[in-house]
């Protein structure tokens, strides 16, 4: 097995021994992307394309994930620094987590419902890194029939803004107008007024008029002079109405530039604005007009949950090999060998207690036999004393004196002392 890894056996050579180092080092590479035990692994050369390929599966579902993640942070932030830290990050993280899944899911001796058991939490991620994934692929697909979108739907907004400015300056704008119109009738009143005094002596001085005699008369001086004084009479109020009008035309011309200025400034808000959001939006609005761009997300997005998913669904599909079986006994001979070293470990604990209590009784029951040896010896030195009556046998204490003093110094029961 170590000849024929080496490129020869028996004398022969094979393919191997000229496909040089690099295409074992970059297979090595792969077979720790495919979290296999490779020192295991060189010793089943049936299983080293198999490996190689899923350990291939994992370094493309790596590159995926960093594009499609960079690309959303790049669409979202614009910046380009910040979509390779992201999608590099995004990438790793993928990686290790399908790795890690990969490398637990075995093969030899597991039921096809443990294996998908194990299998179900990356499928369930994959199914919403796919959909989060996919959504600006599909914006860059569709990137200019969504730049139309946007523009239609910036004008609609252009439009309902518009009549809710012009909606809140209505009332100011009709209160303007009506005044105006107001005003403008009562100084046409005036002037027609005027104009009519005018001509009443213009015509009676050229003879048009009601003498029908031509030349400057009374009846001329007097219209003239009527027509003087309603003039002088109306001169301020005239004044007074031009000056009220010319106010309201402010007001309306004021209310007119606001208008045009905040709709200016909403135009340069939603142009600032477009992002993510407004341009998935428009994507949306796509799908629900066309149904041919909506089958065509539907496929980008099962395609993309599809190649996140791949490593545990090619591990799944994989059969058993000699390298799972040789790795299933290993493992069971690592566990039965670890669970031997635990039982021997808690045999021994449990003959050590078990000495250690044996001690303790015996050294227990010792001191015990001699504490009853010296209270005995205690007790008879007390009863002979009261025996003997050593200090005054007259006055001698009863014998219940006694036991009470023996029981209270020495711990002894009733039943004990007699």
């Amino acid at each position: 097995m170590g000849s024929s890894e080496n490129g020869h056996g028996n004398g022969l050579y094979t393919y191997d021994s000229f496909s040089g180092n690099k295409k074992k080092q970059n297979r090595h590479f792969l077979w720790w992307c495919a979290g296999a035990h490779q020192q295991l692994l060189k010793d089943f050369p049936s299983e080293h394309t198999k490996y190689a390929g899923l350990g291939a599966v994992l370094l493309g579902t790596f590159a995926l994930a960093s594009l499609a993640a960079g690309y959303a942070i790049y669409t979202v932030f614009n910046s380009v620094s910040w979509a390779i830290a992201f999608g590099i990050l995004w990438g790793l993280i993928i990686f290790n987590f399908d790795r890690f899944l990969v490398s637990t899911m075995r093969k030899y001796g597991q039921s096809s419902a443990r294996q998908f058991t194990t299998a179900l939490p990356r499928i369930i991620l994959a199914l919403l890194i796919g959909i989060t994934i996919a959504r600006p692929l599909e914006m860059k697909v569709f990137e200019k029939e969504i730049d139309t979108k946007v523009a239609e739907n910036r004008h609609k907004k252009i439009q309902i803004n518009d009549s809710l400015v012009n909606a809140e300056s209505k009332l100011a704008a009709d209160n303007a107008t009506n005044e105006r119109n107001r005003l403008m009738a009562r100084k046409i009143s005036i002037e027609d007024s005027l104009h009519r005094l005018q001509q009443a002596y213009v015509t009676e001085a050229d003879g048009t008029g009601g003498s029908m005699q031509r030349g400057i008369e009374n009846i001329t001086r007097l219209k003239q002079n009527a027509y003087q004084l309603a003039l002088e009479q109306f001169k301020p109020e005239l004044k007074k109405l031009s000056a009220d009008i010319n106010v309201q035309d402010s007001i309306l011309n004021s209310s007119r530039a606001g208008v045009q200025a905040k709709r200016k400034e909403y135009e340069s808000m939603i142009a600032s604005n477009v992002g993510f959001l407004e341009r998935n939006k428009a994507l949306s609005d796509l799908s629900g007009e066309e149904p041919s761009v909506f089958w065509a997300t539907i496929f980008i997005s099962l395609l993309i949950i599809v190649i996140e998913a791949g490593p545990v669904l090619s591990k799944m599909i994989m059969h058993s090999g000699p390298y799972d079986i040789e790795l299933a006994k290993t493992e069971l001979m690592q566990m039965a060998a670890s669970e031997n070293e635990m039982r021997k470990d808690k045999q021994l604990n449990t003959e050590k207690l078990a000495e250690w209590l044996k001690m303790k009784k015996q050294h227990s029951s010792e001191l015990m036999q001699k504490i009853s040896a010296l209270q005995k010896k205690h007790i008879d030195a007390e009863i002979d004393r009261w025996d003997r009556g050593e200090k005054n046998p007259v006055n001698r204490p009863p014998i219940n004196d006694l036991m009470n003093r023996i029981r209270e110094n020495y711990d002894y029961e009733d039943q004990q002392l007699r």
